[in-house]
């Protein structure tokens, strides 16, 4: 997990969960010891947090208490999160506020473009709220964040984290043709547990989204996450495996997933560091170019050297063949 940021940093007078208010609490099970980590307190750590606070900058990290947080900051790790801090979509999974977003801010290009200079960033996550409210999903304020980075910091690399743009026609071409240098959207979970964990999506369109950036763009390197402990069979997790390979995704991570509430989808079950080693294991012959695949893993966990890893990795196929 990187840092997410979030630059509008206003407090919010309404729940953060409306629409999750009223459904009956869920169990939270103990963590187990593979879970827990040190608390963060590292002098970068420290830096890190000054530049977020004194720059008026809200983080998912800080708020969703992300296992996390000691690591990526301690490295200046950073996914900003734009287009506002409210979602339109209220997947229970996920602990981003849900609600009517606010309009784009017109200075969030640029301002984005700042801080990533600031923090003297290698590389970059940018991802997103889901705006379904917008015509084109928030695909050409994308590009915009795409063009303001590479214009104040041309040395950093760009992975985007983006939403689905479900029915918004051209959105993905316009975002492919800005050229970021990783395309990431995750699955999330298994295509049984949609209808509750994902409600708002389609497994298939998310596949066709990601195989989409491919046949626009061969060069952009493709990547998806999902989350296990949330009821699914290790059959369901080798199934979407293939689907990743049949749409030509390079990039796979695997995660446990973590209830932020009692009010969000419970827990299933913990699963054991020797079960995701045995799935990176099972991943790898299935032709990744990359997988991480982890406890702790989250989708822009150690983004900065996953990248280069995925660029070795890619050189020394293209040397093979």
């Amino acid at each position: 997990m990187a840092t997410i940021i979030n630059t509008l940093g206003e407090a919010k007078a309404r729940p953060r969960h409306p629409e999750k208010a009223n459904r009956p609490d869920t169990p939270v099970l103990r963590k187990p010891a593979w879970i827990r980590v040190k608390a963060p307190g590292s002098a970068v750590y420290s830096e890190t947090k000054k530049i977020v606070h004194d720059n008026n900058l809200v983080t998912v990290c800080e708020e969703a208490g992300c296992p996390n947080i000691g690591e990526c900051w301690s490295k200046k790790h950073a996914t900003m999160m734009i287009m506002g801090d409210t979602c339109t979509r209220a997947c229970s999974f996920c602990n981003v506020s849900t609600g009517l977003p606010a309009p784009l801010d017109p200075q969030e290009p640029e301002n984005v473009a700042k801080a990533i200079a600031k923090l003297g960033l290698h590389h970059v996550v940018i991802t997103s709220v889901d705006r379904d409210d917008l015509a084109d999903g928030g695909a050409q304020h994308f590009v915009e964040v795409i063009e303001a980075v590479r214009r104040l910091s041309p040395g950093t690399t760009i992975e985007i984290l983006t939403p689905d743009f479900l029915r918004k026609e051209g959105a993905l071409e316009k975002v492919v043709a800005a050229r970021p240098d990783v395309f990431n959207h995750n699955l999330e979970t298994v295509p049984r547990l949609y209808l509750n964990i994902r409600p708002g999506a389609r497994y298939f369109h998310s596949l066709r989204l990601l195989q989409r950036v491919k046949d626009l763009d061969p060069t952009i390197f493709t990547k998806s996450g999902i989350m296990v402990g949330l009821g699914e069979t290790r059959e369901e997790v080798l199934q979407v495996m293939d689907d990743m390979r049949s749409a030509d995704i390079d990039f796979l991570t695997i995660g446990q997933y973590l209830q932020p509430t009692r009010k969000h989808a419970a827990v299933d079950r913990f699963v054991t560091p020797e079960e995701f080693r045995s799935y990176e294991t099972v991943a790898r012959t299935k032709g990744f170019l990359l997988v991480s695949s982890s406890p702790l893993t989250r989708s822009s966990y150690h983004a900065d050297e996953d990248f280069a890893r995925l660029r070795e990795a890619r050189n020394a196929l293209h040397a093979r063949g």
